[in-house]
């Protein structure tokens, strides 16, 4: 067990619930929109410097770094609930071995990526039906985005593992530090600035690598500078030799919310072809709202994800009573946050529309429409993210992926195939709330009488310090379960 002043650090079982609560979330929201406003910098550069082609590149090899990247996301909030449970337990030392477990195993599976998605870049983008103009471009983007995958997922492992420990402020810091790096090195390496090499579309992979490297660097010497709670030292380093029991717990708790974030994007592919078939200025609006609807999500993703970490520390200092009200004041703050966002892009829809398309486009009164009729769903979604932020944080992940599943499926699907006869169009924007309510129906209900509070999110059956490095030693050379790319 650490020092008391270790394991206060972070601390989000003390003091008011809904103030804790909003100053965790807001740099993780703050997070989530730099990251956005990066990858659009990022494709303003590449169409405006290299053309339609090449931003249809780039957006064949992000769609290969969305489904990886999501992979990292389930197994990572489960580290930062494990993280999160043992911190609230003052257990400093056990929070430090699932750290150094999530840490050292990744390393191995993202090295493992970066080499087989080097040599498997063009039959990827075959797969993905890459249009052939588009392939030879992609495939340099591709590639040299793959090198960059060890940095881009380590990043992103290490800053949900920091969130956990209570500490939402580092990993904002060392994403300004990417975004800045990636968004001011693309014109550069595209065009060939000053002494830099004229890379073309290759440049804009290599602005990501630099930045992703650099603040990964950054990171992990900033957290030795300043002891940061989670910085593994002398003895300490053996913890980088995945335990067997505990990567299990993070695989097996992992692996649902990871596929959550598959059928996320599935549903929307699937969407986006039905969408198609209304033409292309009904295409072009739907496109125009769903960039808008990234930004109205991030309140009640970065709300979500903070009511689970702060859950689970309280979970796991035994504080239930303090349970219920984290979950209620997240529903709140995302309620009000949210509904501000939808307000005010309402009131000044026009504008804002035709920032991506021009104020006489035919496609703007249909945006207009889209964001009238669908928009407001996200009420609805931001209090389902809370619920499951609750529930995941004792260890129930199945739960959630299953009801996720019916309302963008079933539901989804089957409203829009049910009611298109006699509401035509309209039938795929009120699918949107449709499936959110249903969502919100079962989510709640799973809440109140689903027993998720009987689960149990640690590590069980700790072997002996021998059985960890035999059973490490066994599972390194494939990767296991955790190769996203197997």
């Amino acid at each position: 067990m650490a020092d008391a002043s270790t394991a206060r650090r972070g601390d989000l079982t003390q003091g008011s619930i809904g103030p804790t609560l909003l100053k965790f979330a807001l740099p993780t929201l703050a997070s989530s929109i730099l990251q956005s406003l990066n990858g659009t910098v990022n494709a303003i550069w590449v169409g405006r410097f290299l053309g339609e082609h090449a931003l249809a590149a780039t957006s064949n090899a992000n769609m290969v770094m969305f489904l990886l990247t999501a992979f990292v996301f389930g197994f990572g909030m489960a580290s930062t609930i494990l993280i999160g449970q043992y911190w609230g337990r003052k257990d400093v030392d056990e929070a430090r071995k699932i750290f150094g477990t999530a840490a050292g195993a990744f390393g191995i599976v993202t090295i493992l990526i970066a080499v087989a998605g080097w040599y498997l870049s063009p039959a990827i983008l075959h797969a993905l039906g890459t249009p052939g103009d588009a392939a030879p471009l992609a495939l340099d983007y591709l590639r040299v985005i793959f090198l960059a995958m060890p940095a881009l997922l380590l990043l992103t492992l290490l800053m949900m593992a920091l969130r956990g420990a209570g500490d939402s402020l580092t990993p904002l810091w060392f994403m300004m530090v990417a975004v800045i790096l990636d968004s001011g090195l693309n014109p550069v390496f595209i065009l060939g600035l000053g002494p830099a090499p004229k890379l073309g579309i290759a440049g804009s992979a290599t602005a990501t690598l630099i930045a992703n490297y650099t603040a990964l660097i950054g990171l992990l010497v900033f957290m030795y500078v300043r002891d940061l709670p989670l910085r593994l030292r002398g003895s300490e380093l053996r913890y980088l030799l995945p335990s067997g029991a505990i990567l299990k717990t993070i695989v097996a708790k992992g692996l649902p919310m990871g596929i959550q974030m598959i059928v996320i994007s599935m549903s929307a592919l699937a969407l986006v072809g039905i969408v198609n078939r209304e033409g292309v200025d009904t295409a072009a609006a739907f496109g125009v709202a769903m960039q808008l609807w990234t930004y109205v999500q991030m309140p009640a993703m970065a709300l979500g994800a903070a009511v689970s970490a702060m859950a689970a520390q309280n979970i796991g200092a035994g504080r239930w009573e303090r349970v219920n009200p984290i979950t209620r004041s997240g529903i709140i703050y995302t309620l009000l946050i949210t509904g501000v966002l939808i307000v005010l892009l309402t009131v000044s829809d026009r504008s804002v529309l035709a920032l991506f398309m021009g104020s006489d486009s035919p496609a703007l009164p249909i945006a207009r429409h889209i964001h009238l009729l669908a928009t407001w769903n996200f009420l609805l979604f931001g209090m389902t993210m809370v619920l499951f932020g609750t529930v995941r944080a004792n260890g129930s992940v199945w739960g959630p992926l299953l009801i996720l599943c019916v309302g963008l499926v079933p539901v989804r699907f089957g409203f829009i195939f049910a009611s298109y006869p006699s509401l035509n169009a309209d039938a795929i924007w009120l699918s949107f709330p449709a499936s959110s309510f249903v969502n919100l129906a079962l989510a709640f209900a799973f809440y109140m009488h689903g027993g998720w509070r009987k689960a149990r999110m640690q590590i069980d059956q700790r072997p002996s310090e021998e059985e960890c490095v035999e059973e490490a030693q066994a599972t390194r050379e494939p990767g296991g379960a955790l190769n996203p790319a197997g």
